[in-house]
């Protein structure tokens, strides 16, 4: 390990003492920590850019599998549905990650008005990339944290230096979609929007459509290149881990669980809880118990 390594190690440490997930002075950034490997996590990522300090991690959305280490990153321009997998990490040599979220607005103060005006095809919304000038820029944002007055004034400025990074590297037109307001990733993530909040409801593909003011062919075609999902599975990998959530915690029958995130048939709301987990709802269940 370099100089520069073992420096940004042990800034991320220092925030990081243990195990598990971290605030930072900076509301946007968070640090997390894992002593060891584990696999099959599921969770919904949120649109982010997260940095491997050290370790390795494997992320899969719909049939996309993504592998990313040390001084990499993983972008997300839109909420997607993960597992992941850290298949690096020790109590020796821990995986550390951080994690900032994105916030629009900054893609949009950065994209220029020729940019915006023009008109893009979808772009894929999650990457994995490399760039030294991203490495140490991480670097700066993490010294800023000893210091309440350089996070107050330089951490907007680096901030907006790794955005800036994203927009300058080969997956900038996915960034710059999302700034972008009647950008094509734009569209999807008000469909996204939808589909959240009324998980549970039989929504037409010529509905979200509309929502998203597109042919039904052409959505469905946008959607699926974005997310690596159609509209359908999507919703799905909602009910299922809402469904999952109940079960979890609190008095729900699987039945029950299957009816309140919108499945009309408890077979294949089993069936396809047990291809999406790798066990029957009747395990969760008994874990609460």
């Amino acid at each position: 390990m370099s100089a520069a390594e073992q420096d940004l190690v042990a800034l991320a440490m220092r925030w990081a003492p243990k195990a598990g997930q971290h605030t930072t002075p900076i509301p946007a950034l968070q640090i997390l920590r894992a002593d060891a490997t584990y696999e099959r996590v599921h969770s919904m990522h949120r649109p982010s850019l997260c940095f491997i300090v050290q370790g390795a991690k494997i992320v899969r959305v719909g049939e996309r599998t993504l592998r990313y280490g040390t001084e990499e990153f993983l972008y997300s321009s839109v909420e997607l549905p993960i597992t992941g997998e850290v298949v690096e990490a020790s109590s020796r040599r821990p995986y550390i990650v951080l994690a900032l979220e994105i916030e629009p607005h900054i893609v949009f103060d950065l994209v220029s008005t020729s940019e915006s005006a023009e008109r893009r095809k979808a772009q894929r919304a999650i990457f994995v990339g490399r760039d030294a000038q991203m490495t140490d820029a991480f670097r700066r944002l993490l010294e800023c944290l000893a210091d309440p007055g350089d996070a107050q004034v330089l951490v907007p400025m680096v901030i907006r230096e790794i955005v800036y990074r994203l927009l300058r590297g080969p997956y900038g037109a996915a960034v710059r979609d999302v700034g972008i307001a009647d950008g094509q990733t734009h569209r999807i993530v008000s469909v996204i929007e939808r589909l959240k909040r009324d998980y549970a409801e039989a929504i037409s593909m010529a509905a979200l459509a509309r929502l998203a003011g597109m042919s039904v062919s052409s959505f469905h075609a946008h959607f699926k290149k974005v997310t690596t999902l159609t509209p359908l599975q999507y919703q799905k990998h909602l009910r299922l881990r809402e469904a999952r959530r109940l079960l979890l915690t609190s008095a729900t029958t699987a039945a029950d669980a299957g009816y309140q995130v919108g499945y009309e048939s408890a077979s294949q709301f089993n069936r396809e809880y047990s291809r999406y987990f790798g066990l029957p709802p009747m395990s969760d269940v008994r874990l609460r118990k």
